[in-house]
């Protein structure tokens, strides 16, 4: 069996660092370790429109800023198949056919689903399409037969939700679906990266996210207004590194490396962290640091982007041979669903026959 990659994000914004950590920098790695036959990315403007339908405009100017989040990264479209989800039918067709294998208790019973609902005021009028998203997103992973899906901690729900269809179908038609596994971030720190305000998940809603795409001086900004431990009032009084999302972020982000060339006081992260618990080590030096360390990372993130900046043609010609080509492969998927179903009417001999015959007898 082939291994297959399938991954992406919602165009509702350009992504953040809590993207990059959770699920961005592990997909290029992955890209580049040559263990996979296949890896699409898809840019999932189909699922955003589900709770912005009124506002489409929005996600149609985030399709190309998702792709130069993806360009600037290091996605290489040599070796990674990028693809606009609402340009391929095919996974529409395959949703309505998977709706029959869930039940609306179920759905609902999602934890993501509920949390998302919750978020977004949707309890008293939920959009179906919204609900229904956990299905479109198994038309997604199992259109391209996907066997790995890297994603952040929040979307194991989903990811078992898929799971969970793709075992139904093959128990009624026969086996036909890949169920796919999950692939979390190694790094604990990096399967939800906290907001900049200390709130539990960094969000492009919340306005409380560091942007791939941010200015050094905005990123400068943002990390020197960090939220930290609201006790650790003076220098000298001791803090707390569990909660505080300045420590969250140099877990994940930050190396022994780094110590040696922005803060060689301290060997490692454990020295800091052991300094600040006792007291005598302020926010403001750790924010420091932290802000050198994520220049670091992003710098050459920001170059990139500014090189494709030059050139958007071209990023949409990568979108368009990208989707062309997905679309061949949801489309064969598609054909064996519906073989497998027995609604390949027109394709089925074996049907023509039989009824034939059964009329010349």
């Amino acid at each position: 069996m082939k291994k297959v990659i399938l991954t992406g994000d919602r165009p509702t914004g350009r992504l953040h660092i809590g993207h990059y950590v959770g699920s961005l920098r592990q997909r290029i790695q992955l890209q580049n370790s040559g263990e996979f036959d296949e890896i699409y990315i898809m840019i999932a403007d189909a699922q955003a429109l589900t709770d912005n339908a009124e506002n489409p405009e929005k996600v149609r100017q985030n399709i190309v800023e998702v792709a130069l989040d993806y360009l600037s990264c290091g996605i290489d479209p040599e070796k990674s198949t990028i693809l606009i989800q609402s340009q391929i039918p095919e996974l529409f067709e395959l949703t309505v056919y998977y709706m029959n294998l869930v039940t609306v208790s179920r759905l609902q019973r999602n934890p993501t689903v509920k949390a998302e609902i919750q978020m977004r005021n949707f309890e008293a009028s939920i959009p179906v399409g919204f609900l229904a998203y956990p299905v479109s997103q198994a038309a997604d992973i199992t259109a391209f037969k996907a066997t790995t899906v890297p994603v952040g901690e929040d979307q194991q729900p989903m990811l078992e939700q898929t799971r969970e269809i793709v075992r139904k179908f093959n128990s009624i038609y026969g086996e036909t679906l890949v169920e796919p596994e999950i692939l979390l971030p190694d790094n604990k720190a990096c399967l939800r990266l906290p907001g900049t305000d200390g709130k539990a998940k960094m969000s492009k809603s919340l306005n409380n996210a560091i942007y791939l795409a941010d200015s050094e001086e905005e990123v400068r900004q943002k990390v020197m207004g960090m939220f930290t431990d609201p006790n650790h009032i003076r220098v000298t009084d001791p803090g707390r590194v569990e909660g505080n999302p300045v420590f969250t972020y140099l877990d994940a982000f930050c190396r022994d490396e780094h110590f040696e060339r922005y803060l060689p006081e301290y060997k490692n992260l454990d020295e800091m962290k052991a300094h600040y618990t006792r007291g005598g080590l302020g926010d403001v030096k750790v924010k420091k640091f932290l802000n050198a360390v994520l220049q670091e990372e992003l710098e050459p993130i920001r170059r990139r982007r500014k090189e494709f900046e030059r050139d958007i043609p071209y990023v949409y010609e990568i979108l368009r041979k990208g989707t062309e080509a997905a679309r061949e492969v949801a489309a064969r998927t598609l054909a064996e669903v519906k073989k497998a179903m027995k609604i390949n009417y027109f394709d089925d001999f074996s049907l023509i026959n039989e009824y034939t015959n059964k009329i010349n007898r």
